[in-house]
């Protein structure tokens, strides 16, 4: 992953075309509890293409895992409700589906990848029996076609000797090895969009980067669309065609990967980016520098401030940041942020 060190965008790639495969308008997640209402997504819309990766970055409780699943519908309900919102799939709003109806899309038109494969499989029963149970309920498919799928998905994600694979239980399997399963669990139905919850974490380097290109080629094949949740802007830089950056629930930019890396338009942004090590050939001969990081924590998502929720943090909140929360707004084409200071910035250095 030296590359993704570097925190320099890959080159453009094309486009993605046609209509949107997903759509999310205005969602907003709350969480009813003791201690008050917790906004955990709060107006959060952003759109998905098919064959496009878009990256979702942030620190941790920023909101990023609950917008996949409030996307998958898996969130408990209650304490959680949708104050607002939409969630659209090829034109249908997922917030008013009944149960029923959600099952026949969850797993089979809409997959994901859980960050920890090792509780996410069923330790007590086979890869095989695991990779066979959504194929069988969703396509309809009798148990030795449903095999012969399961054996080709260990195939496709790149297992070696698949049919024994599928006699194995997940305890037996790797790190990386359990991830690629779920990969191919996530992909036994073809969906056409796929989110991946942090899926490299804690893989080592190697098998990182063998991950990350095997979804990349699923992608290629299958023109499957996937939304990449990440705290690595290393990853994000390789991976993505588009980037959304979320704080304290909220999207405060997003723009194309390249545009992002070269010009970002938000302080928090600027504090991700700086927050990352490097090492260059002149640093090699001197003291590396000290490791820049963003200063505070972020604010509690059930009392929020009334105006920027990254104010306490930012080194260039002015008066009228703490009054009222900056708007998104194009600061580029195809380039938003909602900060009132960024036309002030430097320029940034990447």
């Amino acid at each position: 992953m030296t590359e993704a060190m570097t925190l320099s965008a890959a080159p453009p790639r094309p486009v993605p075309a046609g209509e949107p495969v997903l759509e999310v308008e205005d969602l907003r997640t709350y969480f009813d509890t003791r201690d008050g209402v917790v906004k955990a997504v709060d107006g959060l819309s952003f759109s998905l293409k098919p064959g496009e990766i878009l990256g979702v970055v942030g620190e941790s409780g920023c909101g990023k895992s609950i917008t996949s699943l409030s996307i998958m519908q898996l969130v408990p309900r209650p304490p959680a409700r949708f104050a607002s919102g939409a969630i659209r799939f090829r034109g249908r709003d997922l917030l008013k589906l009944g149960h029923e109806e959600m099952r026949r899309i969850r797993g089979n038109e809409i997959s994901m990848i859980f960050q920890d494969p090792m509780s996410s499989l069923n330790p007590v029963l086979t890869v095989g029996d695991q990779l066979t149970e959504a194929v069988i309920l969703h396509q309809k498919l009798g148990k030795r076609a449903a095999r012969d799928r399961a054996r080709e998905m260990l195939d496709l994600v790149h297992i070696p000797e698949p049919e024994r694979r599928l006699e194995e239980y997940p305890h037996q399997l790797s790190g990386g090895m359990r991830q690629r399963v779920m990969i191919a669990m996530a992909l036994g139905c073809d969906p056409s969009v796929l989110i991946a919850d942090e899926p490299t974490t804690a893989l080592d380097v190697t098998i990182q980067a063998q991950i990350l290109a095997l979804m990349e080629e699923i992608r290629d094949k299958l023109k499957t669309a996937i939304i990449l949740i990440t705290h690595d802007l290393g990853v994000v830089a390789e991976m993505a065609d588009r980037v959304l950056v979320m704080y304290a629930g909220r999207k405060v930019e997003e723009a194309d990967v390249v545009e992002l890396f070269e010009r970002p338009q938000h302080p928090y942004t600027r504090g991700l980016m700086a927050s990352i090590p490097r090492l260059t050939a002149a640093e090699m001969e001197t003291a590396p520098p000290r490791l820049s990081e963003i200063p505070g924590i972020v604010p509690s998502l059930n009392a929020l401030p009334p105006g920027c929720t990254f104010a306490d943090r930012c080194p260039h909140v002015q008066d009228h940041c703490r009054r009222g929360y900056p708007p998104l707004e194009p600061k580029r084409p195809g380039h938003v942020a909602a900060c009132w200071e960024s036309h002030r910035l430097p320029e940034w250095q990447p």
